[in-house]
Parts: C-alpha cells; sequence; structure tokens
C-alpha cells in the first residue's frame, strides 16, 4: 500500500500575508510563485527546494514521499 502525496498547499507571502490555495505539480519543483496580493517574487529559502517547501503549509510532493526533490 502505497500513500498518495497531498497535492494542495496553501502558500502564505511573508511580505504581506497573502494566502492563495495552489495545487502542487508531482514531477517538477516551483522555485518561484508570484503573490497575487502585493506582486512580490516569492522563492525558497536556502535550504528548501521549492516555494511549497518555504511558503507552503504542505511540503512538496517527492519530499512528502521522502524521494530525491527536484534533480
Amino acid at each position: 500500500m502505497s500513500l498518495e502525496p497531498i497535492l494542495q498547499s496553501t502558500l502564505t507571502c511573508p511580505h504581506c500575508g497573502h494566502r492563495s490555495v495552489e495545487t502542487m505539480p508531482t514531477d517538477a519543483c516551483i522555485y518561484f510563485h508570484e503573490c497575487a496580493g502585493c506582486g512580490v517574487l516569492l522563492r525558497p529559502r536556502a535550504g528548501d527546494c521549492c516555494v511549497f517547501c518555504s511558503q507552503g503549509s504542505v511540503p512538496c510532493p517527492p519530499v512528502q514521499l521522502q524521494k530525491s526533490c527536484c534533480g
């Protein structure tokens, strides 16, 4: 029995606090995401592979499954 990753994550902008529910891809990392609230370009923090691992409520699918992430 394999666990299915959660594909919905709520991104929270660290600049303005705007929240948006986004669907995460299972085969790619999202390095940048433009905040719909203030327009700032969100980027991963040092040591994180993508914006979902940095600003999301749920880490990206490869991290959830403890697999190699983002190449």
